[in-house]
């Protein structure tokens, strides 16, 4: 199956993510703010989602939450269901992310603007989770005039 960016980013899918997704796992997430992924968190707790920050870093003792929430080393560490994960890491290590996302029943994946894995989309869309590839929230919020 060959993919391309109209697949990746199915208007209706990134919608849906958007507009009924209440609790986003933010894969990559640490408490740095210069990063990317912190500011897209603090948008995303802005329009009245849940995030869970996903860091291999919450694994040691003493880590502290970000953006006020706690965070869990890996994926299968949340206690709790995840409606999407959204992952900013390479797009090299972003495939792994979207198998984790299958297997602890995630409801979507999104990767970050300039993270592409075809064979991790055709996996996870294969699996019946929809997912969204190389773009970013903020860019779709501002695209829809919100």
């Amino acid at each position: 199956m060959t993919t391309s960016p109209r697949d990746w980013q199915d208007q209706q899918t990134i919608d849906r993510m958007l507009d009924e997704a209440g609790t986003w796992a933010v894969v990559g997430l640490s408490g740095d703010p210069g990063r990317t992924a912190y500011s897209i968190a603090a948008l995303l707790l802005e329009r009245g989602k849940r995030i869970v920050p996903v860091h291999p870093v919450f694994g040691e003792p003493g880590a502290s939450p970000v953006l006020g929430e706690e965070g869990y080393a890996t994926l299968a560490d949340i206690p709790f269901p995840v409606d999407v994960v959204d992952v900013f890491r390479r797009s090299e290590a972003a495939g792994q992310f979207a198998d984790e996302a299958v297997a602890i029943g995630a409801r979507g994946v999104w990767f970050q603007l300039g993270v592409i894995d075809e064979a991790a989309f055709e996996r996870t869309v294969a699996a019946g989770v929809p997912m969204v590839m190389d773009t970013c929230p903020a860019i779709e919020w501002r695209r829809r005039g919100r």
